[in-house]
């Protein structure tokens, strides 16, 4: 009996690791679904860029006020769990604080995880505050109601609750070391939770120990289940913030991808020494499919944007098209994305490892026309992520199948892209007579 709480603790540590585990490779399944892309160029700004953006959280500051907040949270919920390093030893070994050696070190530590514990509390009622009494316009778009907004305000409880399991814990520490009770010695600093304990005035050693021991369990084990619950909210972002921001784009943000097999044709064409009746090479392949109809054919990259996806609404409320009425909203664009992603990868989970058709895909099941054709291709929505997602690239790809495999361009598109294979112009008239005007007297 003497080790059953270690044996206890163990296993909801390996059960929770496990299942974390397992969501990973889920996750990295479904991602890998994606086409394949090169994106190993330029090492050194790509590091940079994750150190920038993803740690040092420099986009989020362009709107001060939430990106403080977000920065208290996102530091503070990072680095009070370092102590989750000495709750996992104390709780495989049985020991009780097993750092406290340190001395002033840990003290300071302890302190400080207790004012940041307290930023974290204040900050997480102001996002509350600001979701639910303000109610900012960007987090009422239609895309956000249901799952989307309950899972907004449950992250905010689960942090909300965390943080006060950790001072309730400290707090009772706090007072079991000034009642010199056993196995409790007297280390760590508290200058939040000491506000705390006063509550426990009267209590018995028992007691206390009950409360702390409660806490410490209920903290351990809500920190693991916060960890496997990550992958079925939109709070994915933190871990995958990192690599998302690192696999970002370096281009101009205007320089689209060209289509390799079209831009070979084209070049062959300008080719005044070329044979236009010239058989193709026997290892030609087919050309592919062009553009995107379905997560699958886009590149795993884009599909990594759509898990990344914080739904934070930027994309959306700097989207020219939006603001004007229109229904494109380009965070939408990567909710449906993730979503079409998950459906896919329910259904290879629940046929052996294979896909079968569902009749169903991205465009037009998830994504509507309507939507991409409002884009303006402006790249608002690329330049205000924090973290360095692309929407307009998948709605690209998704106009580019309309387009090439489809025809199915707005009439006044088709009307400017005949315009331009018959008159070199995008207007009904040749370049010619645009310089009758030169004639005139």
């Amino acid at each position: 009996m003497e080790y059953l709480p270690n044996i206890l603790f163990a296993l909801a540590l390996i059960a929770g690791i496990g299942f974390f585990s397992r969501n990973v490779k889920r996750l990295s399944r479904n991602i890998k679904l994606g086409k394949a892309v090169e994106v190993n160029d330029n090492k050194s700004q790509r590091w940079t860029n994750m150190a920038k953006i993803a740690l040092g959280q420099t986009k989020m500051v362009v709107r001060p006020i939430a990106g403080l907040m977000h920065i208290i949270v996102y530091v503070g919920f990072i680095i009070i769990n370092i102590e989750v390093l000495e709750i996992i030893i104390d709780g495989l070994l049985g020991t009780h604080r097993v750092f406290a050696p340190l001395g002033a070190l840990y003290n300071f530590l302890i302190g400080s995880f207790e004012v940041l514990a307290f930023l974290v509390i204040v900050a997480v009622v102001v996002f509350w505050i600001r979701r639910n009494v303000i109610k900012l316009k960007r987090f009422l778009k239609p895309e956000m109601e249901g799952w989307p907004k309950k899972d907004g305000n449950l992250i905010l409880y689960i942090e909300l609750v965390l943080m006060f399991l950790f001072l309730t814990m400290n707090a009772a520490d706090f007072q079991l070391q000034q009642m010199n009770a056993e196995h409790y010695t007297k280390a760590g600093a508290f200058p939040i939770s000491q506000f705390i304990a006063p509550l426990f005035d009267g209590m018995s050693i028992s007691s206390l120990v009950l409360v702390e021991r409660t806490a410490w369990w209920l903290h351990i084990l809500g920190i693991l289940a916060f960890l496997n619950y990550l992958y079925y909210s939109k709070h994915l972002h933190i871990l995958l913030a990192f690599p998302n921001t690192y696999y970002g784009k370096l281009k101009p943000k205007g320089e689209i991808d060209n289509v390799e097999a079209v831009t070979n044709e084209v070049k062959l064409m300008m080719d005044p020494t070329a044979d236009p009746f010239a058989a193709p090479a026997e290892d030609t392949a087919d050309p592919e499919k062009f553009g995107a109809s379905d997560v699958m054919d886009l590149n795993w990259v884009q599909l990594l944007n759509a898990y990344t996806c914080t739904e934070c609404g930027r994309c959306t409320s700097e989207c020219p098209a939006n603001q004007t009425g229109k229904k494109l909203s380009p965070r939408k664009i990567m909710m449906d994305t993730r979503d079409r992603l998950e459906e896919v990868g329910k259904n290879i989970d629940a046929n052996n490892g294979e896909f079968v058709s569902d009749g169903k895909q991205l465009l037009n099941d998830y994504i509507t026309q309507e939507e991409l054709w409002a884009c303006t291709t402006c790249n608002a929505c690329v330049e205000a992520c924090p973290v360095s997602i692309d929407p307009l690239s998948i709605i690209v790809e998704m106009r580019r199948f309309l387009v090439m495999e489809q025809s199915a361009a707005p009439s006044d598109l088709n009307n400017m892209m005949g315009n331009l294979e018959n008159n070199g112009a995008p207007w009904p008239f040749n370049q010619m007579d645009r310089l009758n005007w030169t004639q005139e007297s």
